[in-house]
């Protein structure tokens, strides 16, 4: 363990060089970014032909996913790896016209985190034997991106002793739809991070007003720095054939196999990274958590959209916050959300935490506290046999 602290800052030793850049890019980390799921909450603007990753949602002028290569960036330059589903392959990459040739991975179908990070973790083992690497999902909203900088030097310092490192997000509020990891006591000889105890599911509201309270309780954002090899033996005490088929795959790509993945992805199983590795993993008292005081949200809603717009932060009679051209909105005594998305106006009269979304083919008009059941008409919508329109 280092013998002083690493607190991500220049009297701190975050990078482990002293006569390197405090604030430069760290040689051996890579960035694998995730970048899957459909967004159904967040329908229409978000289908499985232009899920949430490739939006953006947050009038930026990026989409989330160039946002996360962004902020990423300053620590790792180049050194990212895209893990996407076959059918976004395209879209990543002209989105991301800068990465290098073998940085993208497309999957053949869906087989949940534990694959898709599994494969990246089994193709950076073989392409630097020093990567630590850092798993960031391409779908999530950061607005300090300098404290989470600092955050993941952290943790690639806990990393490089051998922990599962994962990223816990201060709770603002009492969210249920977030998983929560519990934090335990210090690692100890000066090291940023702590002990993770246990992770939990996403609880219903009194448990989760009582973790906020208590505050031994962070949110479980998905984000984890780890060595490599390190994800892929703990994946395999519990399933070493899972970890033997990655490695595989992940030899024969490098070989130049074009039709290993093919052949092995189908029977690979179905699992997410937390189950499979994280949870295990720390009643073993194998992962660490390193806190995060920044600013964390991965969308997952129109009620969590208009959120981070500021719906909630306008002036009374101000109107509804807007996603788009304004010019196209006229709204009278309303507030909440809308986005104009097909060209027309919109008109909201009389209403308050509306939501109003228009795109070409389909309009969602909810409120904010109902956010979550939009789910169920896209659900509705694949039972009908319209999947044109999600």
């Amino acid at each position: 363990m280092p013998d002083r602290p690493l607190d991500g800052h220049p009297d701190g030793d975050p990078d482990r060089d002293p006569d390197g850049d405090p604030d430069g890019p760290l040689p051996h980390l890579h960035a694998v970014v995730p970048a899957g799921g459909a967004g159904t909450r967040l329908w229409p603007l978000s289908r499985r032909a232009a899920p949430k990753f490739l939006l953006d949602l947050t009038g930026s002028g990026r989409t989330l996913l160039q946002a996360t290569v962004d902020r990423l960036a300053p620590l790792v330059e180049d050194r990212v790896l895209v893990v996407t589903g076959r059918a976004h392959e395209a879209a990543v990459r002209e989105q991301l016209p800068g990465l290098p040739p073998g940085a993208v991975v497309a999957e053949p179908s869906a087989r949940d985190s534990m694959a898709a990070i599994g494969l990246a973790a089994a193709l950076l083992e073989r392409r630097d034997p020093d990567a630590v690497m850092g798993s960031f999902a391409a779908d999530h909203v950061i607005t300090e991106p300098d404290a989470f900088r600092r955050c993941v030097r952290d943790a690639v310092a806990v990393a490089e002793e051998g922990w599962l490192v994962t990223l816990g997000i201060a709770p603002s509020h009492p969210a249920t739809g977030f998983g929560y990891v519990e934090v335990g006591e210090p690692l100890g000889s000066g090291a940023p991070g702590r002990h993770a105890v246990a992770f939990v599911e996403k609880p219903p509201l009194e448990l989760a007003r009582g973790y906020v309270a208590g505050g031994r309780h962070r949110w479980n954002a998905g984000m984890f720095v780890v060595r490599p090899g390190v994800l892929l033996d703990l994946l395999a005490d519990s399933d070493p054939g899972f970890a033997r088929d990655l490695r595989a795959v992940a030899a024969g790509i490098e070989a130049g196999d074009d039709e290993v993945l093919e052949r092995a992805w189908p029977d690979l199983p179905r699992i997410a990274l937390d189950h499979a590795v994280a949870e295990p993993a720390a009643a073993a008292g194998r992962v660490a958590v390193v806190p995060g005081a920044f600013p964390w949200d991965d969308v997952g809603d129109v009620d969590s959209l208009a959120t981070l717009l500021g719906a909630g932060d306008v002036e009374p009679g101000a109107g509804p916050v807007v996603l788009g051209d304004a010019a196209l909105v006229r709204a009278v005594e309303a507030s909440g959300l809308v986005v104009p998305g097909s060209g027309r106006t919109v008109a909201v009269v009389g209403l308050d935490d509306v939501v109003v979304v228009d795109t070409p083919d389909a309009v969602l008009v909810t409120s904010r506290a109902r956010a979550q059941q939009v789910k169920a008409v896209v659900d509705a919508l694949r039972a009908a046999g319209r999947d044109d329109l999600t």
